[in-house]
């Protein structure tokens, strides 16, 4: 199932991929321009991907942004040059509206799925909203999360699997969400990066675990996810967040390649 918003006749799945945060204008279009190419060339429906704000982190010295309207900015010139839709997280009723100038997803961090006044007004904006499932949350319960958006008056709505809390320094990827979540009526994606994290890391730094990345989106669509959720970097090592659990840019086209084939082996 394509959302809406992709206006596509492809029967592959699509992606939503990017840098963790908007670090600066050049690389962000650099990344973008790469993406395009790929998923042009593989026929996947792409939307880019970027947070303008990075407001969970676990030391205060982490790096947060930019600036708010300065990344929102640059996503936005990412969707005129480039012709596709993109998408970033909110963390406040007040960021829906701001964010919603610019970008055509607003998405719901798994930390605050649970959080009505957040999913109300996400959408209220009209926006399509993608709500993360929260790491302590059930696939069944992320039907409620559905509910609170299409109750407020929008239907566009998709959810994404990112792991499950295995103790306190590792998650667990449960395949059986896909088809539960998919079972009330919206795309449903696997985010294969930040279900490798490995969170609450005595330096302050979330780890993780990449070399796993290729594993978990091909079981996800051997499984039959209608997405990805895949964070990409041309320098993951430096990145200015999430680095440690980033797929390297130059790996993106090779795995495309093994997923459309796995797609059509499935179809």
């Amino acid at each position: 199932m394509l959302p809406k918003l992709l206006n596509s006749s492809s029967d592959n799945f699509f992606v939503l991929a990017g840098p963790c945060v908007i670090e600066g204008e050049e690389i962000v279009m650099q990344i973008a321009e790469r993406l395009v190419k790929i998923c042009s060339t593989y026929n996947i429906p792409l939307v880019f991907k970027g947070s303008y704000k990075k407001a969970n982190r676990t030391r205060i010295d982490s790096f947060t942004g930019i600036g708010n309207e300065a990344a929102l900015a640059i996503l936005a010139k990412v969707r005129d040059t480039f012709n596709i839709p993109v998408v970033t997280d909110i963390h406040t009723e007040e960021e829906a509206d701001l964010a919603a100038k610019y970008v055509d997803v607003l998405q719901i961090p798994a930390f605050l799925c649970r959080q009505t006044d957040l999913l109300v007004a996400a959408a209220k904006t009209g926006k399509t909203v993608n709500v993360k499932k929260g790491q302590f949350s059930s696939p069944a319960s992320m039907q409620f999360a559905v509910d609170k958006i299409v109750q407020s008056g929008n239907d566009q709505v998709m959810l994404t699997d990112r792991g499950t809390m295995f103790g306190y320094q590792d998650l667990v990827v449960d395949y059986r969400s896909i088809p539960i979540m998919q079972s009330f009526k919206v795309p449903v994606i696997m985010d294969c990066t930040h279900s490798l994290q490995q969170p609450n890391q005595t330096s302050g730094v979330t780890g993780g675990n990449p070399q796993m990345i290729s594993t978990i989106a091909k079981a996800a669509i051997a499984v039959g996810a209608d997405g990805l959720f895949i964070e990409t970097h041309p320098d993951p090592a430096n990145a200015k967040s999430d680095g440690a659990n980033m797929l390297h840019l130059d790996e993106f086209e090779q795995l495309m390649k093994q997923l459309v084939a796995i797609r059509k082996a499935i179809r």
